[in-house]
């Protein structure tokens, strides 16, 4: 039988996290990460020299350098000839392992490709094309969205062939809605001896449209709107019964059937089968109106839009999107559903 966590030390850890976020250190390090990265440079391709190149001994290096040093010790202590074979034998592969090192990196040209758009609380994964003219492969290139802090890397490991190209992908996920420049990326190695740390950082200029989250489970559509003009004043019947597409009903004649919808049900495995409705086509239209998702809270009325929009899109409807200061005419297909995600993510 578990038992629930106290609440004084919920209360201190949010104190602990708390004092972390106020303390003088953290706000100089924050102040300092975002100095150094204004000052590197928007590019979606990166050529790696020795001028963007860096290079430290990792804890197993500086461990190696202690080792070292006593074998040195010990051997003039004891003026063991053997001890100073060992020790210049160690210390010269460590100088040629960090030659290596560096230049696995050295030389590489990275290139973003242009991300897709997404939709909050999933991921998205940065496409990064890394390109060598060396006539010998380069092994372990990881990548990563560089953090903050002391924040988990989540690498992404590639070997690069000689005189060719490799594709990783590195995932991102943004905690908000709306127009995202990429974040600073990270490229390091290792190889051969894990001695030495090479690393890069890279500041894409590329930018992620990120779409609102899908309201789930989706509310029904609204009603249908009369048309400027129509000849009906009736309200629509149901889901699905605008700009001449409705439910699929039994003993509709099979011309009416909206077969390339019926083709994608049957792939899917759903039965979400619609007829056309000439009629009803003339009397209403579907508007998808920010005012007709009553919540209070502004970004759940989006998230409602945007299962409205997906829920109309799946059904093949005509519709049309209402927001403050923005409307978009009624229509169908993916170039529509795009520009109201759009729309929905900016808003």
């Amino acid at each position: 039988m578990e038992s629930a966590a106290h609440p004084s030390l919920t209360t201190t850890t949010g104190w602990r996290g708390l004092a972390a976020r106020l303390s003088p250190v953290a706000r100089l390090r924050r102040r300092f990460q975002r100095w150094w990265q204004a000052r590197l440079p928007l590019s979606d391709t990166l050529q790696l020299t020795q001028r963007n190149v860096y290079i430290l001994p990792t804890s197993s290096g500086w461990m190696l350098a202690l080792t070292l040093v006593v074998l040195l010790v010990a051997s003039i202590n004891y003026q063991l000839n053997l001890g100073y074979l060992l020790t210049f034998l160690l210390a010269g592969s460590a100088v040629v392992g960090m030659h290596i090192c560096h230049a696995n990196l050295r030389g590489l040209t990275l290139h973003l490709k242009a991300p897709e758009p997404h939709f909050l609380g999933t991921s998205t994964a940065f496409e990064i094309q890394l390109s060598s003219g060396r006539k010998s492969p380069r092994y372990g290139i990881a990548l990563a969205v560089h953090g903050t802090g002391k924040a988990e890397h989540h690498w992404a490991w590639t070997d690069v062939p000689a005189q060719g190209q490799a594709s990783v992908q590195v995932a991102f996920q943004p905690g908000r809605r709306g127009l995202h420049r990429v974040p600073t990326l990270t490229a390091e190695t290792r190889f051969p001896l894990g001695t030495f740390r090479v690393w890069t950082y890279w500041r894409p200029a590329a930018e992620v449209l990120v779409y609102p989250a899908p309201e789930v489970p989706p509310q029904p559509l609204p009603p249908g709107e009369p048309r400027a003009g129509g000849t009906g004043n009736a309200p629509s019947q149901g889901i699905g019964e605008f700009d001449g597409v409705r439910a699929y009903r039994r003993g509709d004649p099979l011309k009416l059937v909206v077969w390339k919808k019926a083709a994608k049900s049957l792939a899917t495995g759903t039965d979400d089968l619609v007829s056309r409705d000439a009629q009803q086509a003339q009397r209403h239209e579907l508007w998808l109106d920010l005012a007709h998702a009553v919540l209070p809270n502004h970004e759940a009325r989006v998230s409602r839009l945007t299962a409205w929009v997906l829920q109309a899109d799946r059904l093949g409807l005509d519709y049309g999107l209402r927001l403050p200061g923005t409307e978009i005419a009624p229509d169908t297909g993916a170039a529509h559903r795009r520009r109201c995600l759009e729309a929905l993510a900016l808003c």
